[in-house]
């Protein structure tokens, strides 16, 4: 992540202009959304395949998805379309249920994305500690890169749904040594573009020149048209659902789903998973993108840009998708920073599906795959070798866990337990800080100075500081310097009252808040009146009686 943001082509560009936009810089954004459009046409077929879906579902899910978040999405210079996070969740509910039961979940994907974004649930993101940023980004790296190796395989004549797959075999002899040479020959251009001219973003130079040789030369390497024909009509507007009943038959000859509770109980699940795993890597990818373009905020306009986009897309015979963030950073180091980048790679991909698949087709996989491992090293945050002897081991370990649950399984899986582990990490580091010094009176009375935050995870270490049967007749608990945050404490407190009263001894409590005072049952019995008192809400919502407070409180 520090990498991307280091690096002098960026910081270059990252100042898009505030007026209105000149010639220039037209140029550089369709110019970086055709780099855009061309990366996403493999990427996109590859993820219907995995879906089990004909390979026009995941490129209309592209041109759509990526239309509308670029419109109104939460972050200019993002791209958004079919991913392979969401085409795995997909999968099994295809072979189950068929492709029409996954157009209707995805609408209603769609609809719980926009629910998240008007109830701005996005702006949990921020609780996504670094430590997990670094992991996902690094992961994603390495899914990225391991996503291109099944360009390295023979085509071969296994089906889905019709076309031609890779049949699993990998290149051996010339035909791997050609397509390594085009892929290297790509990087190379990409990385000497940027230091001869900036009239053309770098990753189309690469595609453009490698395309050019393969063509001209006759050279026989595997070529987009070897995944699948792209061409197509405008996507039609479609209702999966049939009502009144079983019947009817879909575009691509499944079964509608019936519009009822039975069918809602089928997708409800999936459309759940899939809206969570969509926002969370929308919004991580857009925190990203913020740091390189110095931009924040945008997390509840882009939870409804994504929902919107996925209803839409359900009753257009799409498979639905999120934010990429290999397209993305492929946008962002072409120069990409409005939202003219992402709509004319839409544009460009439907223009490419409805005219000009033909071309399309004949771009050899090698100048696209040395894309995308440019993407891979640019987006691998090299520096977390660095952050990880330097940082906490907890923080290092949870760096390296995100990297390998995001590998092994999925996005959301790995966020989701890199935040746990990291927030488990924080609870006992501070359940470890409670203390108390103690301090004997010139009346005999024995006061604790209780120091660290007392919360569930300290309430029993804040238990163990105390004596009652060795302790004086008179004691007072200060807590000016630590702080109550919720139902346990509040629960720990009164039980060390309770043992103190036992043993028949007083116990009086200083410098607690007043919502603290108003919540004790025992407070007018245990508070000392103090014009100091912190001033402080705890974390709790529910009110028990409460005696009379000393002092009038």
């Amino acid at each position: 992540m520090a990498s991307l943001a280091k690096n002098p082509i960026l910081n270059e560009l990252s100042l898009a202009p505030s007026g209105p936009m000149g010639a220039a810089r037209w140029r550089i954004e369709i110019l970086s959304g055709l780099t855009v459009a061309l990366a996403l046409v493999p990427e996109a077929v590859a993820f219907a395949f995995v879906a089990g879906v004909h390979p026009l579902v995941g490129l209309y899910a592209a041109f759509i998805v990526g239309l509308i978040t670029a419109c109104i999405g939460g972050r200019p210079g993002m791209i958004s379309g079919a991913t392979g996070a969401l085409a795995v969740v997909m999968v099994s509910l295809v072979a189950a249920h068929g492709v029409e039961y996954l157009f209707a979940t995805v609408i209603l994907m769609g609809l719980l994305q926009i629910a998240a974004g008007i109830f701005k649930l996005g702006k949990f993101i921020r609780l996504v500690p670094h430590p997990v940023m670094l992991g996902f980004v690094n992961g994603l790296a390495i899914v990225i890169f391991l996503a291109q190796m099944s360009q390295f395989q023979v085509p071969g004549t296994a089906t889905s749904g019709g076309h031609g797959i890779a049949s699993g075999q990998w290149m051996t002899g010339w035909p791997l040594v050609i397509m390594l040479g085009l892929t290297v020959l790509t990087m190379a251009i990409i990385w000497a573009t940027p230091k001869v001219t900036s009239l053309i973003p770098a990753p189309l130079a690469g595609i453009g020149i490698v395309a050019l040789l393969v063509i001209g030369f006759g050279i026989d390497v595997p070529r987009v048209g070897d995944l699948a024909s792209i061409k197509g009509g405008l996507p039609p507007f479609h209702i999966p659902f049939s009502f009144g009943g079983e019947g009817g038959t879909g575009l691509y000859g499944d079964m509608l789903a019936p519009f009822n509770l039975k069918t809602l109980w089928i997708i409800f699940p999936y459309a759940l998973i899939l809206a969570a795993i969509g926002l969370i890597e929308s919004l991580l990818t857009l925190n990203l993108v913020g740091e390189i373009v110095n931009k924040r905020g945008g997390a509840s306009q882009e939870c409804v840009a994504q929902g919107v986009a996925n209803t839409v897309t359900g009753f257009f015979g799409g498979m639905g998708g999120c934010a990429m963030i290999g397209q993305s950073m492929i946008n962002v180091k072409s120069g990409g920073r409005t939202r003219a980048a992402g709509i004319a790679a839409a544009l460009f991909l439907l223009a490419f599906i409805l005219v000009a698949s033909p071309l399309i087709e004949q771009i050899p996989l090698a100048a696209l795959v040395g894309v995308m491992f440019m993407v891979v090293i640019g987006t691998f945050a090299w520096n977390s070798f660095n952050i990880m002897r330097k940082v906490p081991r907890l923080d290092a370990f949870v760096i390296v866990l995100v990297t390998i649950t995001t590998v092994m399984y999925d996005l959301a899986i790995a966020v989701v337990v890199g935040v746990i582990v990291s927030a488990l990490a924080y609870a006992w580091q501070n359940a470890r800080r409670i203390h108390a010094e103690t301090e004997i009176m010139e009346d005999g009375t024995k006061v604790y100075k209780v120091e660290g935050p007392l919360f569930f995870g300290s309430a029993e270490g804040f238990s163990e500081l105390f004596t009652p049967n060795d302790d004086p007749d008179e004691v007072i608990i200060d807590f000016a310097g630590s702080r109550v945050a919720d139902q346990s404490a509040l629960q720990a407190i009164e039980a060390i009252a309770g043992k103190y009263e036992a043993v028949g001894k007083s116990v009086h409590l200083r410098h607690l808040s007043r919502d603290c005072h108003e919540l004790l049952t025992k407070a007018g019995q245990l508070m000392i009146d103090s014009d100091d008192d912190p001033d402080y809400e705890i974390a709790v919502n529910y009110s028990v009686k409460t005696g009379v407070m000393a002092g009038g409180h």
